[in-house]
């Protein structure tokens, strides 16, 4: 990594340059890194942005101006890699805890499956399935009827 500054009007930059062998990165790659090799990766990526945009204020070559769209890409990639393993060994974590509890685990509001707000609301298969005691007195004392049909 080496230095440089540049001035452009009444501003000044200070670049750290990497070299600019950063390939796009693949999701199912980063999966396989753990937390500070995906850490890691970051900061080499956004350090690699920092040097393209001095280039871009600079006057860079052009091939250096359309890199930026694909570290830009790839920084995202890796958050949204490390942020669903976070919150996986989070939901493991607090399953696991609720398991060796009594009753049932409520997991945090944001990692609960999104579905619809209709869906979210609506009773649940037990609620739907309860019955009033007119109801189970009226199905008791007049139950289906069996038909024998004629072949």
């Amino acid at each position: 990594c080496f230095q440089a500054v540049f001035a452009q009007g009444s501003l000044f930059f200070l670049a750290c340059f990497l070299p600019f062998t950063m390939a796009r990165v693949k999701a199912h790659e980063l999966r396989g890194k753990n937390k500070q090799e995906l850490v890691n990766q970051l900061k080499e990526l956004k350090g690699e942005l920092s040097a393209l945009r001095v280039a871009k204020v600079t006057g860079g070559a052009p091939n250096k101006l359309s890199k930026i769209k694909v570290v830009r890409k790839s920084i995202a990639r890796v958050l949204t890699v490390y942020r669903q393993t976070e919150r996986n060994a989070l939901k493991a974590k607090i399953l696991e805890d609720a398991s060796k509890k009594k009753g049932r685990a409520l997991l945090p509001l944001d990692m609960r499956p999104k579905k619809t707000r209709a869906i979210r609301r609506r009773l649940s298969k037990d609620q739907a399935n309860k019955k009033t005691t007119k109801e189970a007195k009226k199905i008791a004392a007049f139950p289906m009827r069996k038909f024998a049909l004629k072949a």
